[in-house]
Order: structure tokens, then C-alpha cells, then sequence
């Protein structure tokens, strides 16, 4: 071919790649904007187009590496720079993608959409401040896009402001009643009382919408929690019921093959792992199952003044994935276990600690409280030999109440289980299996804990787990509600005021409703508290 016609030639393929893109194609303007790069392979628009649609096609390796090319090739570019800090992101290099954020603010950029996507890259980080800031730009650049209101709630609530994020949520939902989610967060704003709750409104759109799956899921819990609220547990719990049944028929669950993944992580690490000097002390892992107040330890810890909070951070078992060479975000199974062991500890360790760059080295140490981590606490121990663990335990029959109240992601690979009541059951007995096991070859790494001990006590438990993670006392761990920092989980509301006691046996409320699960746990062995 003659080099004279390559760049003509080129720009028609990105033209089409673009039609394709705007077509909703994302694979095939891929294909094209990568063809025009092999006529012209300096082309910065190409790079860009290519990545763009490869994120869309949930090809993020190939996204990044074009749009690391575009950024290098036009580093002047801010919706480049945007795009690079999302595909980052979608690598599960949360540091970098902060640093790349950081570069496409210094831009200065103005769309709101890029202005959107640059905000939810700072959600990712946990820079919830600099979200906050750059999701404001985008509500004054288009007030009328329900999805910057909603983003701007949750940045709004992570920030612990729930009357600016009640107005955004309802600005939101006044534009786009249809997004669903944005219903169950404002049930959670605040306790519903006879005069004010949105019961009304729920109801009539739960009915109107019997074939919709997130709207079935988002507004039978929002009801779920109203009618709790309002003092009728009975009605509460048929509306919870009816959310997670509709995410029970199109998401599947295998109780045998992850009791079968327990099995082969329990014959993984058989025997007690040293507790040696390693790479760092830095992370201070925070694990148990979701809903059993990991939230309110990591505000305890954190509010140590060499502690940072990292959140709830993807990077430990998206490194391992990496160099394990498994399907990034697919369900952990037995496969991922024999791969996972051919990786060297030391590489993961590292790869780990680097991938939290920056943002984590602010602060001597930082807290890692992703609660599914416990499925991964052997990996954990091997490639960061002196990073300390904390495990959160909880009365059984809150705990698994707790998992069924919620309205977790049905996309989720680590929440498949919990969209049906015994399914939950099930999953907490693996998990009480495997945390036996751990606690048994981690000695001296693994610090178990009851919340129950905890609220009980705070003092004295705040003391224990500082000793644990060997740092020195600090009155701030005493006033954790006053912990300026940040959070995006289902508990940050909760978690800034002092502690409480109305969570504690919520179960009893629901006891003839909850038999089944009573019966399932007693048969396996597990003693459930009388009165």
C-alpha cells in the first residue's frame, strides 16, 4: 500500500469506528479504529477511540494500553486524560488511576459527562472530597441529568451531608423516577415516621413495574425498610422477600460449589503460616461477612492518626487475578485456588502495595476493609507476612437477617448468595467453616471480634484492636462518629453517630418469619441465643 494514502484511509476507518461506537457497537468500532492504526499507528484519535470503545466492550486491558498511547501522544487532551483514569480504574490500579485524575483535573475539563466520568474515578480512589468538588461542576454544567444528582448525593453522603444529599436525590429522582437505586437510598437518609416516608410513592411503582428486576430488587427493600421503620416487621418482611426473589430467579446460586471452594482453600493452607518479617506493615485487612459492622471497626482504626482509610478496596484480589492469570472479576472457585498458588507471594505483595499508590502513602498504615477478603486470607498472610487482620463476628441470625436486608448488586460475583434466605444461611456456615480454619493457621495475624463485643465495650475493644495492629493508644479511636474521612458503604450513615445498640438481636422481631433460617443453622451446629 502506498504510505501517501495510509492517513485518508485512516480517517475514514475512524469516522466508521466512531458511527459504530455511537451505534452501540462497541466491539466493531474497536476493530476499526484498530485498523486505522496499523495505516497510521501514531494517530492520538485512534488510540482514544480504540480504548473508549474497548471499555465499553469490558476489555479494560486493551483499553488502557490505547489510551496510555493517547494521553502520551496529546497529554493536553482532557477528555484522553478522563478516559485514561477510568480505564485505570477498571484495572483496579485505584493509585494510578488517582495520579491520571489528578492530570485530567489539572485540564481543566467542562463537559459534564467527562466531568461525571472524572468524579466517579475520584469515587473509586476514595478521594470523596475532589468527587464532591468536581460532581458540583457537572450539576451546575447540566442540572438536569438525573445521574450527576445522583452522584452527587452519594459523594453528598460518603461526606456524611444527608440534607444536600436528600434535595439531590430527590432533584434526581424528579428527572429519572426510574432510577431505581436512588429510592433506596433516600429511604436509608434518615428513620421514617408516619408523616414522613415514602410508602405511597414506592408502592405504587413497585406494582407498576412487576417485570423489572432492579426495580423490584431497589424498591420492595426501600418498602422493606419503611415498614420497619413505621413498627409493622410482618409487612417489612414480605416486601424484603419479594426483592430478593426477584433477583433469585435470574441470578444463580451454587451452595455446593462454593462449599467445595472452602474445602479447597481449607486443603490449600494446612498447616500454620509464619508470622515473619515481610515487605510491610502497612495494610491492616478488616474481613467478615457484609453487614456485620467491618464499617464501624475500620472508623475505630482509622481514627488513629497514623492510620489512613482506603476503604473498600478491589486491589488485593484483582492483583491476584492479574498474576494468576484468571478471569478478572469472575466468582473465586477451585480452579482460581490451584492457579492462585503457583503465584509468587513476594510479586503479589508487592504488586498489591504499588497498586495503592498514592493514595495510601499518606499515612504509616491504612485499612483494607473489603469483607470478602476472607475468602482470600491465606493469599493475604503468604505475600504480606506482617500485615495484620481483623475478622468481625455477629450473632448468626442478625448477621444473615443483616445480608437479607440489603440490596447488594446483583451483578456482584460476591453476593450471589444473597438473594435467598437459606442461601445466606448456607454461606454463613462456609464462612464460619473457613474462619475457623484461618484462625487456626494464621496464630498471632488474626484477630477475631464480635460487634456485639464491641458496642458492648468500646473502650476496651478499641484498645484490643489497636494492640493487634501495634499502635499506640489514641483518644480519637473513642470518637469515631467524629472521623472526618470519608465512606461509601451501606453503613455510612450509621457509622457517624455513636455507637448503638438498636441493630443488636433486630432478628427477634422477625422470629417466626426467620424459623427456617433458625432450623437450617441449629442443625448445622450453631448455638442461637435465647432470650
Amino acid at each position: 500500500m502506498d504510505p501517501s494514502q495510509a492517513p485518508p484511509q485512516s480517517e475514514s476507518l475512524l469516522q466508521q469506528a466512531g458511527q459504530a461506537f455511537n451505534a452501540g457497537d462497541p466491539l466493531r468500532a474497536c476493530q476499526l479504529a484498530e485498523h486505522a492504526l496499523r495505516l497510521d499507528p501514531g494517530h492520538p484519535e485512534g488510540h482514544y477511540l480504540a480504548g473508549l470503545a474497548a471499555l465499553a466492550a469490558s476489555r479494560p486491558a486493551i483499553a488502557l494500553d490505547h489510551l496510555r498511547e493517547a494521553v502520551k501522544r496529546d497529554p493536553g487532551r482532557a477528555d484522553y486524560a478522563v478516559q485514561f483514569a477510568r480505564a485505570l480504574c477498571a484495572e483496579q490500579r485505584t493509585g494510578e488511576a488517582l495520579a491520571a485524575a489528578n492530570h485530567a483535573l489539572g485540564l481543566r475539563p467542562t463537559d459534564p459527562i467527562m466531568l461525571l466520568n472524572l468524579g466517579c474515578v475520584y469515587v473509586e480512589a476514595n478521594a470523596h472530597e475532589r468527587a464532591l468538588s468536581v460532581f458540583r461542576q457537572a450539576a451546575s454544567a447540566a442540572p438536569g441529568n438525573a445521574f450527576v444528582q445522583f452522584n452527587l448525593a452519594m459523594a453528598l453522603i460518603a461526606l456524611g451531608d444527608t440534607v444536600a444529599a436528600e434535595g439531590a436525590l430527590e432533584a434526581c429522582l424528579s428527572l429519572r423516577p426510574d432510577l431505581w437505586r436512588a429510592h433506596g437510598m433516600l429511604s436509608q437518609l434518615r428513620r421514617q415516621t408516619p408523616q414522613h416516608n415514602h410508602i405511597q410513592r414506592l408502592g405504587a411503582l413497585a406494582a407498576s413495574t412487576p417485570q423489572d428486576v432492579e426495580a423490584q430488587l431497589h424498591l420492595h427493600t426501600a418498602l422493606g425498610k419503611e415498614y420497619e421503620d413505621l413498627g409493622d416487621p410482618a409487612r417489612a418482611f414480605v416486601h424484603f422477600s419479594r426483592g430478593k426473589a426477584a433477583v433469585r430467579r435470574v441470578v444463580g446460586y451454587d451452595a455446593r460449589a462454593h462449599e467445595a471452594l472452602v474445602d479447597a482453600l481449607v486443603e490449600a493452607f494446612p498447616e500454620p503460616l509464619a508470622d515473619d518479617h515481610g515487605p510491610a506493615d502497612e495494610p491492616i485487612f478488616i474481613v467478615g461477612m457484609p453487614r456485620t459492622g467491618t464499617t464501624l471497626v475500620e472508623r475505630i482504626v482509622s481514627s488513629h492518626p497514623e492510620v489512613y482509610s482506603a476503604g473498600e478496596l478491589e486491589n488485593f484480589p484483582a492483583e491476584l487475578e492479574r498474576l494468576a492469570g484468571t478471569s478478572a472479576g469472575a466468582p473465586m472457585d477451585t480452579r482460581f485456588v490451584e492457579a492462585a498458588l503457583r503465584v509468587d507471594p513476594a510479586r503479589l505483595g508487592a504488586h498489591y502495595l504499588d497498586s495503592t499508590r498514592p493514595m495510601t502513602a499518606m499515612k504509616p498504615r491504612f485499612t483494607d476493609k473489603r469483607p470478602h477478603n476472607f475468602l482470600h486470607l491465606g493469599f493475604i498472610a503468604r505475600a504480606l507476612p506482617q500485615a495484620r487482620i481483623i475478622c468481625l463476628q455477629r450473632d448468626p441470625m442478625d448477621t444473615c437477617l443483616s445480608n437479607f436486608r440489603e440490596a447488594f448488586n446483583p451483578a456482584s460475583p460476591s453476593h450471589r448468595y444473597a438473594f435467598d434466605l437459606l442461601d445466606i444461611g448456607r454461606y454463613y456456615l462456609q464462612f464460619r467453616r473457613l474462619m475457623a480454619h484461618w484462625k487456626r493457621v494464621l496464630p498471632g495475624r488474626l484477630l477475631e471480634i464480635d460487634y456485639e463485643t464491641v458496642v458492648a465495650g468500646q473502650e476496651a475493644s478499641s484498645r484490643k484492636l489497636l494492640a493487634h495492629c501495634g499502635l499506640p493508644w489514641n483518644d480519637n479511636c473513642l470518637r469515631f462518629e467524629q472521623n472526618a474521612a470519608p465512606t461509601a458503604t451501606a453503613s455510612s450513615l450509621q457509622v457517624r453517630s455513636p455507637i448503638y445498640r438498636t441493630s443488636m438481636q433486630r432478628w427477634r422481631k422477625y422470629e417466626k418469619e426467620l424459623e427456617p433460617l433458625r432450623r437450617l443453622l441449629e442443625e448445622a451446629g450453631v448455638a442461637i441465643a435465647d432470650r
